[in-house]
């Protein structure tokens, strides 16, 4: 059926039905709010760079969670800042770490109100800012495994819901697993940042967690950019080692890996919009060059379309307010 019969257009002149046509529906329920909980200050930091994001005490934190309740959103990340690094992350699996009496009072407060998750990485607790143990100038993969393991249990020793490690070293997803499982925690699930490219859009967070690394880059363990097979082979193995949920990280330079890993392994996806993202759209729109407004959820749609279940994005909170 060609033109004049069939006209696209008609299903376009009016707001109402082009909700009712709609393809693509971006809810609260698709969004997770990160928060970053930094040890022994009194009242929030701001984050230069991430505009209207701030480094939390804990009381703060708790109360930053109980807002992402009333709008509706059903899940936080959380970022811990220690006030003391070392050589071997000593403080991300402490009884006592920051990340650790955060969750303990998110679920005093909340209960199962809100989904936490933690990042299991390292590099925020290493005094040289890499994620694993280091030795000659080498990031040690083996060794590292210990102890996102035993950092993951002390998540879930504190009432995590969700272990998402994000280091990238190999064999993480079963070490984890098998930990968890080991201590109890076999209904812990496992978000595992699966396809995480050693990206220039980080920078904004690295300011904010305090954990740019002090030599070198992350090129060695996290993914090129140019690949994509690559990729596809990294989801497939954390899969294997019992990762629940997959994630791509960044999200808007790798739609196309997105959709790739949805289309292939039809497993719960998650894609992270990143801090640099982020950052260059509040720059353009300060500038105003952009409607902030509509390019947030222009972008967040995209990234929906593109095949996330789940989206990390530090516009949770703006998106949630307008969906309500």
């Amino acid at each position: 059926m060609s033109f004049p019969l069939k006209r696209m257009r008609r299903l376009r002149k009016n707001k109402k039905i082009r909700d009712m046509v709609s393809e693509t529906v971006l809810t609260v329920n698709d969004l997770i709010f990160p928060i970053f909980v930094k040890e022994n200050i009194e009242r929030p930091e701001p984050i230069q760079s991430m505009p209207g994001n701030y480094r939390l005490p804990i009381e703060h934190a708790v109360k930053e969670a109980i807002e992402l309740t009333e709008l509706g959103i059903p899940a936080t990340i959380l970022f811990g800042i220690p006030q003391e690094k070392d050589e071997i992350a000593s403080q991300a699996y402490a009884k006592n770490g920051i990340i650790q009496q955060t969750v303990r009072e998110i679920k005093r407060e909340l209960g199962d109100r809100l989904v936490v998750i933690t990042d299991i990485c390292l590099c925020e607790y290493m005094s040289h800012g890499h994620c694993g143990i280091v030795e000659g100038g080498k990031i040690l993969n083996d060794p590292t495994l210990k102890l996102l393991a035993k950092t993951a249990v002390s998540h879930a020793e504190a009432g995590a819901d969700i272990a998402a490690p994000s280091d990238m070293m190999d064999g993480r997803v079963l070490a984890i697993r098998k930990e968890l499982d080991k201590e109890g925690f076999e209904d812990v699930t496992i978000m595992s940042y699966a396809a995480k490219y050693a990206s220039s859009f980080y920078g904004p967070f690295r300011e904010a967690a305090g954990s740019a690394p002090s030599f070198g880059d992350r090129a060695s363990y996290q993914m090129d950019p140019r690949n994509v097979e690559e990729a596809l082979h990294e989801v497939e193995l954390d899969i294997r080692e019992g990762a629940d949920i997959v994630m791509v990280k960044p999200a808007l330079a790798y739609l196309d890996i997105l959709y790739r890993i949805k289309t292939k392994f039809k497993v719960v996806t998650a894609a992270y919009n990143v801090s640099g993202e982020f950052a260059m759209i509040k720059a353009a729109a300060e500038k105003r060059w952009i409607d902030e407004k509509r390019v947030v959820m222009e972008t967040l749609t995209s990234i929906k379309r593109a095949g996330a279940d789940i989206i990390l994005t530090y516009f949770a909170k703006d998106i949630a307010k307008r969906l309500k």
